[in-house]
């Protein structure tokens, strides 16, 4: 038994190389599947729309400038 991925044989790298993929698919598919379902016809263009109100012009902050 080889305690070193170095000295490791040919058939070693292949076997955590096939479970590396195996292990990715299985995240990835556990991931997509655990998705919750949105209606994606509901967008910014439905109801949520918020319109700007009337432009307001400030001339002063009221405060006295200290030089």
């Amino acid at each position: 038994m080889n305690h070193s991925i170095h000295s490791a044989d040919r058939a070693t790298h292949l076997k955590i190389v096939v479970v590396a993929l195996v292990a990715g698919i299985a995240v990835a598919a556990f991931g997509i599947a655990a998705r919750t379902s949105v209606d994606l016809t509901e967008t910014a263009q439905a109801n949520h729309t918020i319109k700007a109100g009337k432009p307001v012009v400030v001339t002063s902050s009221g405060t006295s400038e200290i030089r």
